[in-house]
């Protein structure tokens, strides 16, 4: 029996990546993310510098984009429509939580 390794590392949304770390970890190329950041769809943290950086908080809807891209041999602009309801359902499911959190029991 194979046992099998994996790189594993603990991500807080308040970190910054660079784009050739966000590339490998998402599964698209630097040039692909390009496209996503002049297209408005992916915000750098910090545009000034030789390489971009981004929040880490961009990696799980980036990620699940990229593996759904993979699975359905999905174009880049299927892409950025999937990211902005990926997105939007984070957002709704942190506003949930938090209004759960008011209720009393």
């Amino acid at each position: 029996m194979k046992t099998q390794l994996f790189d594993v590392a603990w991500l807080d949304a308040r970190e910054v990546i660079t784009m050739a770390e966000l590339a490998r970890i998402c599964a698209l190329s630097p040039a692909e993310l390009d496209e996503l950041v002049d297209d408005g769809v992916l915000v750098p943290v910090e545009e000034g510098r030789q390489e971009r950086l981004f929040s880490a908080e961009c990696v799980m809807p980036l990620r699940t984009a990229g593996r759904l891209r993979q699975d359905f041999d999905l174009d880049l602009f299927t892409v950025e429509l999937l990211l902005g309801y990926l997105n939007r359902i984070e957002a709704l499911e942190r506003q949930v939580r938090t209004l759960k959190a008011h209720l009393p029991y």
